[in-house]
């Protein structure tokens, strides 16, 4: 078995375009990957056609290691963008190896791990300005069967805030905590907005409403700060979706400067690269949330990854708060049901991109502005889902 083509499609998706890859063989099976990277979708689509391409076609998928670990060492510079375009197809490869034995992909990664795998929402807060619009839009997502929810409460802040900026942040966090109640778990998002002392301040006034993690409260790459605020507070730090080496992550967990590491298997290099982070993590009692913010695709290989990977303690979701043709993008299976995901049964992902679909929604360029422009809160709306 030999790839003989690769494909990409561009879709919008609102504030996002996803970038799907489709591989076909010479025995005429396709495996599907995605490599969507916000504000570099077209950058790391030229790369897949311009790099990529040569050295995936023409070999075995059953090779995954071999391919994936070449792929890597010749890219040479490392970073999101490459390590993107790797990993869109290494999800591909692994897709077709499923198909080809007739395998779910999480069979082939080390069979089921769990009983369950439960989901915690992101993107319900679109719209919410006050504590008290936050705290409905919580409630939804507490009625649609999620126990556990995330959310950044910080606005457009940068490095340092206010009195004012931080008795708000803390009004939205509280407001939440007491419209979910004790039960389920609230992650508190920083998306490395702050400086250590500032993120260090601030989760001392979090601290009394409980939460399940203070996410990339500082810089990303500084993980020697990142340490100094998790030894600083009594909750757990999660961190790591910004991380793009398997290096990164050795230093990450070997330090023990979060509790919870965010892998992005669409970023960091694939399944094969996400289980030997999930082994690092493992030997540092570290536990894993993978990181999902894009598309369908790139979630689907995250479950299947959950699925199989003992460490995973949630798993993020997005896909119940995205646009509405969403869901027309790629078809096969509903992967989740009232705050849990369903078990793939079918082989390979178990779902396939609408080639059709995705013209239907074509590309837009800059459609998510910068996490610091407010022009971010003002589109991140009920409004625009729904449109």
């Amino acid at each position: 078995m030999k790839v003989v083509k690769l494909e990409t499609f561009l879709a919008n998706a609102g504030l996002r375009n996803y970038l799907f890859v489709r591989l076909t063989t010479d025995t005429g099976l396709t495996g599907v990957g995605e490599a969507s990277l916000e504000w570099q979708e077209k950058t790391v689509e030229t790369l897949i056609h311009e790099w990529v391409e040569d050295r995936i076609l023409g070999v075995d998928p059953r090779d995954v290691e071999r391919v994936v670990s070449e792929l890597i060492r010749d890219q040479y510079q490392g970073g999101a963008t490459v390590l993107t375009a790797i990993s869109g197809v290494e999800v591909a490869l692994w897709d077709l190896i499923g198909k080809e034995c007739g395998q779910p992909v999480y069979q082939l990664l080390g069979g089921k791990a769990r009983d369950q795998l439960p989901a915690y929402a992101n993107g319900w807060y679109g719209s919410a300005r006050t504590p008290a619009e936050y705290a409905e839009r919580a409630r939804q997502v507490v009625a649609r069967g999620y126990r556990a929810l995330k959310f950044d409460p910080f606005g457009i802040a940068w490095q340092r805030l206010s009195v004012d900026e931080m008795e708000m942040a803390e009004a939205r966090v509280k407001a939440v905590r007491e419209a979910v109640g004790p039960e389920v778990e609230v992650f508190v998002e920083v998306h490395g907005r702050l400086s250590g002392e500032t993120a260090i301040a601030m989760g001392r006034r979090l601290e009394k409403h409980r939460p399940g993690f203070y996410e990339e409260p500082i810089s990303p790459c500084d993980l020697d700060l990142l340490k100094e605020v998790k030894a600083a507070l009594p909750f757990p730090i999660a961190a790591g979706e910004r991380l793009y080496m398997i290096e990164e992550f050795a230093r990450l967990t070997s330090q023990r400067a979060a509790d919870v590491a965010q892998p992005d298997l669409c970023h960091c290099g694939g399944l094969s690269i996400g289980k030997k982070i999930a082994t690092l993590a493992q030997q540092n009692e570290i536990l894993l949330a993978p990181h999902v913010s894009i598309g369908p695709v790139a979630l689907c290989a995250a479950v299947h990854f959950g699925w199989a990977t003992p460490n995973v303690f949630m798993q993020e979701n997005f896909s119940e708060y995205d646009v509405p043709w969403r869901g027309d993008l790629v078809y096969g299976w509903d992967l989740i049901t009232r705050g849990e995901f369903r078990l793939p049964d079918g082989p390979g992902l178990g779902i396939e991109v609408d080639e059709t679909a995705c013209a239907a929604h074509p590309y837009r360029k800059n459609s998510f502005p910068s996490l610091w422009d407010r022009r971010w809160l003002e589109q991140f709306t009920q409004n625009e889902r729904e449109s």
